[in-house]
């Protein structure tokens, strides 16, 4: 099946007061880990979502591999970057048979949980299938194709959560080890360099 991956980094980390899109961790960016472990991934094509700070953080991100898009409309919350990455999704591939949302905050994200998410979703054939770590799900979450007109049409900050909440019957999750582990503050981000 032909999967895409959108890559939100629009966020103004207003909590960090910093892009954490540019926080180093082992040598590399919080978005760069991300985005080599999308580009070691069996995953076409690869859409990240920039909004604030756009122009910094596209200064240190060149990467043949991906599609930048920007959401002028980043302050609307979560969900209007789900919808702009939605879009330039089907506007290179209108065949895309489903997609897996991910975030730029997420240091211990791998190519094997991109493709573990879609070996669930084979094994499971499950619509949604959601990241699961500290009793909770979240990303990086795959949404079939079905759910395309309603990831289009998404309001709020609340993102694709809503979506997991509402059919609970059509979702499956894997574990995601360390993948509570995200940076809204400087404190989170100290804990984290304490882990090195």
């Amino acid at each position: 099946m032909k999967t895409g991956i959108i890559i939100l980094a629009a966020g103004n980390s207003s909590r960090l007061g910093k892009p954490k899109q540019l926080l180093n961790y082992q040598g590399k960016t919080l978005l760069e880990i991300v985005s080599r472990a999308a580009i070691a991934s069996s995953c076409k094509p690869i859409i990240v979502v920039l909004g604030a700070y756009a122009t910094e953080i596209s200064a240190k991100h060149h990467f043949p591999e991906l599609k930048y898009v920007i959401n002028d409309q980043w302050e609307r919350g979560m969900s209007s970057s789900i919808a702009v990455g939605m879009s330039a999704v089907l506007a290179i591939n209108q065949d895309i048979q489903q997609v897996i949302i991910a975030v730029s905050d997420q240091p211990f994200i791998s190519a094997e949980i991109f493709e573990n998410l879609i070996k669930t979703q084979q094994l499971s054939d499950k619509g949604i299938i959601a990241s699961s770590y500290a009793e909770t799900l979240g990303t990086p979450v795959l949404f079939s194709k079905k759910y395309f007109p309603q990831l289009l049409s998404l309001q709020g900050n609340q993102g694709a959560k809503q979506l997991l909440n509402e059919y609970p019957e059509d979702s499956s999750s894997l574990v995601f080890t360390l993948g509570d582990i995200d940076i809204d503050t400087t404190s989170d981000y100290n804990n984290l360099n304490l882990q090195r």
